[in-house]
């Protein structure tokens, strides 16, 4: 089994939908960091227009589910797009956390369920 087929039993869905794994780095004794960055797809609402890769957004730091007692992190980084004709920046907004915390949806309803 290959470790991308065995991250997949492990991590959301929406993860290798739109994101590539770039690096895993162990942080001290407990904590785990998967750094991610948007795969090179347009965003669908600004289709129509002419846009070209511009660097990535401030990463973004996201805390999932531990594995084997060790903290999960995803650092995540969004591509930018510039329009070629007025120079204006986009990118795409991915519903990953849940609202008002750094957790995963899954993450977050699991200790809301877990504590209530």
């Amino acid at each position: 089994m290959e470790i991308e087929q065995l991250l997949r039993y492990l991590l959301p869905q929406e993860i290798f939908e739109y994101f590539d794994l770039v690096g895993i780095k162990e942080v001290g004794t407990n904590q785990l960091e998967l750094s991610l960055d948007e795969k090179p797809i347009k965003p669908i609402v600004h289709s129509g227009k002419e846009l070209v890769l511009y660097g990535f957004d401030e990463a973004v730091r996201i805390q999932d589910f531990p594995i084997r007692e060790r903290s999960v992190y995803f650092i995540v980084r969004r591509r930018k797009w510039r329009d070629k004709d007025t120079g204006k920046i986009y990118s795409t907004r991915w519903d990953l956390i849940a609202n008002g915390t750094s957790y995963t949806k899954e993450f977050a309803a699991f200790l809301k369920e877990l504590f209530g």
